[in-house]
């Protein structure tokens, strides 16, 4: 091929603008040429990407989709604009216009006739068959050797990447049945003395392929040498059974009977080997597909790999995610078009109504793919099992691809599935088919936001999306990326020119009416989601109802059996009877998930279908009443001894037991987010106290940093609930718990007035231990205000408080808190004593968390009294602890500490370590006083070692933070800055 793809002859009369047009070849290495004369198409890389637009034939590639072709699931860093440096690279060496962007994707465009030497082979391969059809096998069998003198060398060689790879599977594929066309043609014309070295040496190299067998057999068998055409047969069923275990397909057995038996008719070559499946007859029964096919490009490329390598091999498109409207039939039939080279026999399909009230039966769909296969209405048996056989038979020996659409189950689906090499199947269902044997199972999840965004563009317009893009993105996030929601959201928007896009987002802000949105003409996603819904056992549509109920990203297998007061073992079988029919996802083992617009879908439904309303109320109080119990637990291990837990409102349902402590931390973090969106949830009058307990009782969310600004949110929330209700003391707690959850993030100012406010209320209510923990938190406040005597005030009235409560871990954590007011009024002593005092009660207690606090404040104690090396071991203690704690906030907040021993003790570089890991760890959470605090130690440490830019600039940042704040550190950063910084 030096000078370019070969063509048909009628074509060779071309024009001098022909003769100087450019040519591409890719069954072969990947070239190309102006004029007859090579060009350097450049690196691998860069023919990969060639080779894959050219195989395109003219379509657009997304920038997306060259990616995954090039490098599979894991590209480098760059690999968007290596891409783009590719195809500039390209759109130099071609001709102009050939090369275009489009789309933020790329195409080739503008080739002519004998252009691409793929597709001359294909012209000539659809000549053959022409003239085959017709009965002229002279004239079909030269046009098929000249379609396969296209072929030079392995096709894509050298051509790296997952695209390149299996394309490269399937052209040879290809290549080796118009081969096998060739040699059967040959035979027919009684050449088969001449094809039995050619079939040898090929059978060698295909050592499974049994039509090349067979092919053998016959050509030796009419050359008079039958022993060796039973010698094949041998040889073929003993590899057969040691490679894969299987005995040869039925052609190849009654060939060798018919040997056995010297049939007269074998040797005459106007009696080929039967051929079940009539030339004239190759159903293309596939729909059309979508013009605006978006994204994917992941599912396409595995799924149309194991086609073009799939002889006998089924393969079933289901998604565990896969609920009506995810898009299986969409992409299982763009698959198919695209594979419909590979099966050259035709292509069924049907839908087989899984998700309606009646299916599709099995027998009916047979004897309808038995007539399109050209089978007599007079020869198709009755009964399924004969209809099975007969199919089965068919196909026998032909590539034909069968589409089987919406399954209800395997079962619908075993008898439909071909049972002979070279065929495949693809099945969609909303059912994972765990037990369809052999199946290749693909999960189907909603799109990526960038791919639902592009197919909302491309319905849209490109114009309208542009100039509102923040308003498409809360489009496609309202429809969950849920391909039928924005197909169908997209089409409204589309036939109504007035409308903006920031309309329908507001149309579908609505969480009420958004399923009602989301209809058009005869699409609807209620209607999808009511086909699912149909299908359920009462006691499993129970279950979807009630379980849609609950606010939060996920939900556990327990707390799933709270809501529906079930054992957790029965719980469990309902669970996973959802995730068989896609109305229920599997988050993780032992955790489920809905759809956000399921989950809306289950709510219409128990409105609608779960009467009394008393039973949905009823759910969501075992619900709250099972995270109540389960984080009492959890405080009562991690702060044994802490009071609250006798004082929180009594549950009606159990909560879990814990084996230790990390087992708790476990759960309790898992839980984070589910829980503080039950305390949302669990506003009304019956509810409001136990919400605000569970909200209290989780208070390790806040302090470990993890959730704090969930938290805050929650707590706002519910601060603002109380306000509303006549429940004074549900209003002290609620406010106690929004002030800790303030100054936690470093608002001091709201945390004070929270505070302030919860002592009075807590008064009023008779309700001591808010005021306790209220008294105690305005006296911490207070010294990060510099209001020292009002916060030793505090912490005395704190104190006695909880001494007369008898609340021994409360009265320790403002002993704490009292000594680090003595220490910041110099009275160092005391301030020892103090810590000592509160960490020893700790200790007594076993309370290992609140212990570490003790020795925290111990430490900055023991720092100021010059006792660095005691000191350090104190804060070293607190932080191990608060590491295995999960409590970063306060991980890094000791690692604060240190640094700021170290400056004393004349340690500036693990200074600098220490204070750079607490920044690190203080990164979102804290607040930005803490990490002003931070800033301001890391700079005098980054001057003593000899970074004084570093320290400005770390200065300078601290003090933008104190100003913002009005904190009275900012005059002491701005001692440290130099004038010019200052100003």
């Amino acid at each position: 091929m030096d000078g370019g793809p070969r063509v048909p002859e009628q074509r060779r009369a071309s024009s001098a603008t022909e003769a100087a047009a450019l040519r591409f070849s890719v069954l072969g290495p990947v070239r190309a040429w102006r004029a007859g004369e090579p060009l350097n198409t450049g690196s691998p890389q860069q023919r990969a990407l060639l080779a894959a637009l050219l195989l395109r034939e003219g379509r657009t590639a997304t920038a997306a989709e060259l990616i995954d072709a090039l490098w599979g699931p894991e590209p480098p860093s760059q690999a968007l604009a290596a891409v783009r440096t590719y195809a500039s690279r390209l759109r130099k060496i071609l001709d102009p216009g050939v090369l275009v962007s489009e789309s933020g994707g790329y195409a080739v465009r503008g080739l002519g006739e004998g252009v691409l030497d793929l597709a001359v082979a294909q012209d000539l391969a659809a000549e053959a068959e022409k003239a085959k059809g017709a009965g002229d096998l002279h004239q079909a069998r030269e046009v098929l050797a000249r379609a396969l003198a296209q072929w030079d060398g392995e096709p894509l060689a050298g051509v790296p990447g997952p695209y390149a790879e299996a394309q490269r599977a399937r052209l040879e594929e290809w290549r080796l049945q118009l081969l096998e066309s060739r040699l059967d043609m040959d035979l027919e014309q009684g050449c088969h003395a001449e094809a039995v070295s050619e079939l040898t040496a090929l059978t060698a190299a295909h050592p499974l392929r049994e039509r090349l067998r067979e092919l053998l057999m016959l050509a030796l068998y009419r050359s008079g040498r039958q022993a060796e055409a039973l010698a094949v047969y041998a040889d073929t069923r003993r590899l057969l059974a040691e490679e894969l275990g299987v005995d040869p397909r039925s052609g190849l057995r009654d060939l060798q009977q018919r040997i056995l038996q010297a049939d007269p008719a074998l040797a005459e070559p106007s009696s080929p080997v039967p051929d079940p499946l009539p030339a004239s007859v190759r159903p293309a029964q596939l729909p059309a597909t979508v013009p605006d096919f978006t994204g994917r490009s992941a599912f396409v490329t595995e799924l149309s790999e194991v086609l073009a390598s799939a002889e006998g091999r089924v393969m079933a498109v289901s998604a565990l995610a896969g609920i009506g409207g995810v898009g299986k039939t969409t992409l299982a039939v763009h698959v198919a078009h695209q594979a419909r080279s590979a099966f050259p026999d035709g292509q069924l399909y049907v839908d087989l109504q899984g998700a309606g009230p009646r299916a599709a039966e099995p027998e009916t769909v047979l004897g309808s793919f038995l007539r399109a296969l050209g089978t007599p209405d007079s020869s198709v048996p009755d009964s399924l099992d004969d209809r099975a056989a007969l199919y089965r038979s068919v196909l026998d020996g032909r590539r034909v691809l069968v589409l089987l659409d919406n399954a209800k189950d395997a079962a619908q689906v075993r008898p439909l599935l071909p049972g002979t090499e070279g065929c495949a199947a693809l099945v969609t269902s909303r059912v994972r088919m765990v037990d369809l044997a052999g199946a290749h199972l693909v999960d189907l999840d909603v799109m990526s936001p960038d791919e639902a965004l592009q197919l909302f563009t491309k319905i849209v317009g490109a114009e309208r999306v542009a100039a509102e893009r923040e308003a498409a993105l809360d489009v496609v996030a309202a429809c969950g990326f849920l391909p039928l929601a924005i197909r169908i959201a997209a089409s409204r928007l589309a036939a109504r020119r007035t409308w903006t896009v920031s309309v329908l987002a507001a149309k579908l802000a609505d969480e009420r009416r958004r399923l009602d949105e989301l209809q058009a003409g005869d699409l609807a996603v209620k209607a999808t989601f009511e086909l699912g819904y149909g299908q359920l056992e009462p006691s499993q549509a129970r279950a979807f109802r009630l379980l849609g109920l609950a606010d939060g990203p996920d939900i556990s297998l327990a707390a799933a059996a709270a809501v529906l007061g079930l054992p957790a073992e029965a719980t469990e079988d309902l669970l996973e009877a959802l995730v068989d029919t896609s109305l229920l996802e599997s988050a993780a083992p032992g955790r489920y998930r809905f759809h956000d617009l399921v989950r809306l879908y289950a709510r219409a439904c128990a409105e609608r279908d779960e009467q009394p309303p008393s039973e949905r109320e009823a759910a969501m109080s075992r619900l709250l009443d099972f995270y109540l119990a389960t984080a009492a637990a959890f405080y009562a291990i991690d702060r044994p001894g802490d009071r609250l837990v006798d004082h929180l409102e009594a549950t009606g349902y159990p909560g879990l037991a814990f084996r230790d402590r990390h087992e708790a931390q476990d759960w309790f973090y898992a839980e984070a987010m589910p829980v503080l969106a039950c305390v949302r949830q669990s506003t009304a009058p019956g509810l409001l106290r136990r919400a605000v307990d569970l909200l209290w009782a989780a208070v390790d969310l806040a302090e470990s940093g993890a959730n704090s600004r969930e938290y805050e949110t929650t707590a706002v929330f519910v601060r603002d609930a109380v306000r509303t209700s006549a429940d004074v003391r549900a209003q002290a707690r609620a406010h106690v718990v929004l002030a800790n959850a303030y100054h936690l993030i470093g608002r001091f100012g709201p945390a004070n007035e929270q505070a302030t406010e919860a002592v009075r209320l807590a008064d009023v209510a008779g309700d001591p231990l808010p005021g306790c923990w209220a008294s105690n938190m305005l006296g911490i406040i207070a010294l990060y205000q510099n209001r020292l005597e009002d916060g030793e005030a505090h912490l005395s009235r704190a104190i006695d408080s909880f001494r007369a409560c008898g609340d021994g871990p409360g009265e320790a954590s403002a002993l704490c808190n009292l000594s680090r007011i003595h220490l910041a009024m110099g009275r160092t002593a005391s301030a020892v004593s103090l810590a000592q005092q509160g960490t020893g009660m700790y200790d007594a207690m076993g309370h290992a968390l609140k212990g570490a606090n003790g020795r925290y404040a111990l430490g900055l104690a023991l720092t100021q009294g010059g006792q660095y090396d005691q000191a350090a071991e104190r804060l070293q203690e607190a932080l191990e602890v608060f590491r295995d704690s999960r409590m970063r906030l306060w991980e890094g907040m000791s690692l604060f500490r240190l640094a700021e021993l170290d400056l004393a003790a004349e340690r500036p570089a693990q200074a600098a370590t220490n204070a750079e890991s607490a920044l690190t760890l203080l990164r979102g959470i804290g607040g930005d006083w803490r990490r002003g605090n931070v800033l301001t130690v890391l700079g005098r440490a980054l001057t003593l070692i000899g970074h004084p830019g570093r320290a400005q600039v770390c200065w300078r940042e601290a003090l933008a933070i104190f100003e913002g704040l009005g904190a009275t550190e900012a005059d002491e950063v701005k001692a440290l800055l130099s004038p010019s910084a200052v100003a």
